[in-house]
């Protein structure tokens, strides 16, 4: 009873863990908890998996509680749980909960007593050769007035270690080495805490560790027990959270009711979190019939969060300072901070408590040796406020401070971060055109049609010179096409370069595209369309753009799309008509056969032809394709350089083809891929003959090469002094 009594008493030291414990009670929320497995990280934005995990887990896994952590932990040799679960989702709450569940000896009797120990405290003394003992004794002063014998007794019975926020650590992490094995040997904190995890001490003690799910895969997990993972609140478990909130049932069921009817608000409340920010703001706010009536937003909920709690009125140059702040340690990766960075973002600590803003958007906590540690309540409040100072710094011109956000060179950008089309940052880059910027590139990011219309809006705007556009991979539509179409046809645009591959166009895009790059202001002259769900019918609409008197085109990819012979005969029929300006066209794993080469050689010999650089690769074209396309390539009209047929099903009757246009007078080819086909011996050693021709202007070929051959192809090439560079596979390749 002493060793528990002696902890239970470590929760009631401060005034405001009092105030929490009872906050506890009255309103806390059992949360959807479930036992899983360590995961590759996903470097998505945490809120943006919350959706898509939640209905996977709900269905799979059974929901466990907080309080059954170690006991569903069967593991005899391995003692560690780690519980996952991204920003404000409730793993700090669950562990209060264990251990005032605990304390008042509702559950887990068998632990005779729980250290509860916080990495942003930890971060405090990471620097000190210190004892296990020791530690103990900073986070419970208490026990330094224990007797010895007591305290002996400490280290034989079944203690809970609970290191809360793995995410928050500074510590430096090695499982292998330096290793603690007693409790009064005194090494790093890091190490002490290595040696807890992988029991070399105290192998007996239960080991709880909390993380975000991005830092949770510092512990190796065979280290680990059993892997929990918090995923928030249940539909159910919204709705108890909200009548806790507020005992006016009417009032309860309409802001239910009204959530459900605003799919982003919905997805947020998962999060318990921003169901206190939801409720915060919407308290107040009569509910209508119609969803538009409440602002769904995130950045728009902050906003009126602020406006609110009032900080905007009284402590707006303190806002200002703490928007600097969470920027400056945002870009740093840390979420917990200390008085010396407040102190370079010019806040003075004893200034800011007055302002009675702890509670409301910044904590304040006690830190070991009266260290003070400080954190905005949650993630996304500190990105909020960052991007208010980034936005701030546009308006202002300090484009100094900016400078974090790109690789420029010669007015071109690539984003350093991952963008969603509601946030502040990306609406302040399409509300303010940098009018030296000439290449922008924004792929890979959350984006979605509604970003490319703001973006579409800025192109439009005559101080505009973007040149480059890069959207690959930001989750479009057609519709973006639309956006982008009427971007095209302005006549302040000059836009000539656009990549939107691997986003689901499909051909209703296509189409609007189409119709603006054969409007007469349309300065287009590369489009790469890969991976965009395409069909033949794509085809159409781009051979008419091919025809067009209006069309600058030279260079398409159309990759990876499904347009197949028929789509490459539309084509093709573009490409002898005599205003089309194509010299680059790639057709990879398009569901070819060897008939669009029969389409493709007609282009080829057409006297209006200007294609110099093809790639077929990946589709089944066989021998009797490439002759066709080999038959072309002899002909006086075609002016193609570059040929890449990589993996078209062939073999050495192809190279026969092939070595016919090497030693034709009409060839102009300097680049040949033909890897990844069974050529075989016999088949290398057509194109080595043909490479011996004195017409042969090959400079570049690929495909794979058996070694003694190698050695004929040196000679032969010494032989002709023909510059010739090709790709050695010793082993095939895939």
């Amino acid at each position: 009873m002493l060793l528990k009594e002696l902890c239970s008493l470590k929760l009631h030291l401060f005034d405001q863990y009092k105030a929490k414990e009872e906050h506890l009670k009255n309103v806390f929320t059992e949360l959807f908890i479930t036992e899983g497995d360590i995961e590759k990280v996903n470097h998505e934005h945490e809120v943006l998996q919350i959706d898509d995990a939640f209905k996977t887990c709900k269905s799979q896994n059974r929901s466990i509680k907080c309080n059954d952590v170690f006991s569903l932990n069967k593991n005899e040799k391995k003692k560690i749980v780690l519980t996952k679960g991204i920003a404000g989702i409730g793993k700090t709450v669950s562990v209060h909960k264990f251990i005032l569940d605990w304390a008042e000896g509702k559950a887990n009797g068998n632990i005779d007593c729980v250290f509860l120990l916080p990495f942003r405290k930890i971060n405090c003394i990471k620097n000190r050769a210190i004892s296990l003992h020791e530690f103990l004794q900073k986070f419970n002063p208490e026990m330094q007035d224990l007797e010895t014998t007591k305290i002996n007794k400490v280290y034989k019975c079944t203690l809970a270690f609970i290191f809360d926020g793995l995410d928050e650590s500074r510590l430096s992490l090695d499982f292998d080495s330096g290793m603690v094995t007693s409790v009064e040997e005194r090494s790093s904190v890091d190490e002490l805490f290595a040696s807890l995890v992988n029991r070399t001490l105290l192998p007996s003690a239960l080991v709880w560790v909390t993380s975000r799910p991005a830092a949770a895969n510092q512990i190796p997990p065979e280290y680990v027990g059993l892997f929990t993972e918090v995923r928030g609140f249940t539909d159910q478990q919204k709705e108890e959270y909200f009548s806790k909130r507020f005992k006016d049932t009417t009032q309860t069921s309409r802001m239910i009711s009204h959530i459900k009817k605003s799919r982003s608000l919905y997805i947020m409340c998962y999060i318990p979190v921003f169901c206190w920010i939801t409720a915060t703001v919407l308290q107040d706010i009569p509910i209508g019939n119609n969803a538009e009536d409440i602002n769904t937003t995130l950045t728009e909920m902050y906003i009126h969060f602020l406006e609110h709690t009032k900080l905007l009125d009284s402590n707006e140059t303190m806002i200002l300072k703490l928007a600097k702040l969470a920027f400056e340690q945002l870009k740093k990766e840390n979420i917990v901070f200390y008085e010396k960075d407040l102190q370079a973002c010019d806040i003075d600590v004893s200034d800011f408590e007055s302002t009675g803003m702890l509670t409301e958007i910044f904590q304040q906590e006690a830190g070991l040796h009266e260290v003070k540690v400080f954190c905005f309540v949650h993630l996304s409040v500190q990105e909020f406020l960052a991007a208010v100072h980034v936005f701030l710094c546009y308006l202002n011109k300090n484009m100094e401070e900016l400078q974090f956000f790109f690789e420029e060179t010669q007015n071109k950008v690539r984003l350093n971060c991952e963008l969603q089309s509601e946030s502040p940052l990306h609406y302040l880059l399409v509300k303010i055109p940098d009018s030296r910027l000439m290449d922008l590139d924004m792929s890979h990011n959350e984006l979605q049609d509604s970003g490319v219309k703001l973006l579409s809006d800025a192109l439009k705007k005559p101080d505009c010179q973007l040149k480059i556009l890069r959207l690959e991979s930001c989750k479009l539509t057609g519709q973006s096409c639309e956006s982008v179409a009427s971007v095209l046809q302005s006549s302040n645009s000059r836009l000539i370069e656009l990549d939107m591959s691997n986003n689901e166009l499909q051909d209703s895009g296509v189409k609007l595209l189409s119709d603006g790059l054969k409007k007469p202001n349309c300065q287009l002259k590369i489009l790469r369309l890969e991976s965009c769900k395409l069909t033949g019918q794509s085809c159409e609409s781009v051979a008419s753009v091919l025809q067009s008197s209006n069309s600058r085109l030279i260079e398409l990819d159309m990759s990876h799309n499904e347009l197949q012979d028929s789509g490459v005969k539309l084509l093709s029929d573009g490409l002898k008509k005599p205003n089309c300006q194509l010299k680059i066209l790639r057709l990879e794993r398009c569901k070819l056969t060897g008939q669009s080469c029969e389409f493709v050689a007609s282009a080829l010999q057409s006297s209006n032809s200007r294609l110099i650089d093809l790639d077929m690769s990946y589709n089944n074209l066989r021998d009797s394709g490439v002759k066709l396309l080999s038959d072309a390539l002899k002909k006086p009209n075609c002016q193609l350089e570059i040929l890449r047929l990589k993996r078209c099903a062939l073999t050495g009757q192809s190279c026969e083809s092939v070595a016919s246009v090497l030693q034709s007078s009409n060839s102009r080819l300097i680049e040949l891929d033909m890897s990844h086909n069974e050529l075989q011996d016999s088949g290398v050693k057509l194109l080595s003959d043909g490479l011996k021709k004195p017409n042969c202007q090959l400079k570049i070929l690929r495909f794979e090469i058996q070694m003694h051959l190698y050695v004929d192809l040196i000679h032969m090439s010494r032989k002709t002094f023909i510059k010739l560079y090709y790709i050695l596979y010793i082993m095939r390749c895939v």
